[in-house]
């Protein structure tokens, strides 16, 4: 064999054996990251670990925990997506590094409990978070006007959300509206005025955005509703008259059954299907809230 054919043969063979060095540190490399991931996820989810490892920073570190719970929900918010897992390792890990972090409980109550897109969908958790922060914080009232209003909005169970808003009345410093609400609630379950009382309530005690803007929403929805039921009443009177259903809101206006064009809370016109019930346009932004807010018990 030539010298120049063995130094052919040679750089094929070191680069065939670089080739499989690469693969395999390649290989290696993924698995080294994978577990250093699941290690990572580990040690998120142990609380006991990170407040062990923190000592005395332990309040400064849930304070950076509980960042990155805002940062999480609202990265997760703004892009749509409605895989929240991570949210109640986070919160675990915050409320047991710091049990006094009221913003923690009460806002991480509501993300855990509200439905999806909105929040985690999981009102359990939100409710186990919330249960935590009464036994650590047993003086701080507004803990039980947070579990009342998941027992009555995102589980149905009236009953319960009484109990919870009466129990939560006799702790020092509570509002006398927390026994409103029980007595309330306890008369009427679920109604239109209710579900306005309380969350006129949430939207008006809250500063985070995102909640503020939720209770916005339900309060649009709720006038919404009212809307529609009006409107109802006068597309019987139409049907009554005419011996058909109206065909749109304009029919009731040039039968002097409505001065103007009704529009919804954000400015859209409502109008009527095919049977005349009157409903929220598709083309308003309340139509996929509506969508949303339907899936509730």
């Amino acid at each position: 064999m030539s010298t120049g054919a063995s130094r052919t043969l040679l750089c094929a063979v070191l680069l065939l054996g670089f080739s499989g060095v690469w693969r395999l540190q390649h290989g290696i490399d993924a698995q080294l990251n994978t577990t250093r991931q699941e290690q990572d996820d580990l040690t998120l989810r142990s609380g006991a670990l990170v407040k062990a490892l923190s000592l005395e920073y332990a309040p400064l570190a849930a304070d950076l925990y509980w960042t990155r719970v805002v940062q999480y929900y609202g990265g997760k918010h703004e892009s749509q997506q409605t895989n929240l897992d991570l949210l109640w390792p986070l919160l675990d890990v915050t409320t047991t590094l710091d049990p006094n972090l009221i913003v923690a409980y009460r806002f991480g109550g509501m993300f855990l409990s509200d439905a999806p897109p909105r929040g985690a969908g999981k009102p359990e958790q939100g409710i186990e978070l919330l249960r935590r922060g009464i036994r650590n914080n047993p003086e701080y009232w507004r803990f039980y006007e947070d579990l009342g209003f998941i027992y009555y909005f995102d589980l149905g169970d009236y009953p319960k959300a009484a109990e919870v808003f009466l129990e939560g009345s006799k702790r020092p410093g509570a509002m006398i509206w927390m026994k409103t609400f029980a007595a309330r609630i306890s008369e009427k379950g679920e109604s239109p005025e209710t579900s306005t009382m309380l969350w006129s309530e949430i939207y008006n005690s809250t500063s985070e955005p995102s909640i503020k803007e939720n209770a916005k929403v339900h309060l649009q929805l709720l006038r919404a509703r009212a809307d529609c039921e009006q409107l109802n009443k006068l597309a019987a009177e139409y049907k009554k008259r005419a011996g058909h259903p109206p065909a749109n809101m304009r029919d009731l206006v040039k039968a002097g059954l409505l001065p103007g064009l009704a529009t919804d809370p954000v400015g859209v016109q409502y109008w009527f299907d095919l049977e005349g019930n009157a409903q929220i346009n598709p083309a308003s932004p309340l139509f996929k809230e509506q969508r949303v807010d339907n899936k509730r018990p």
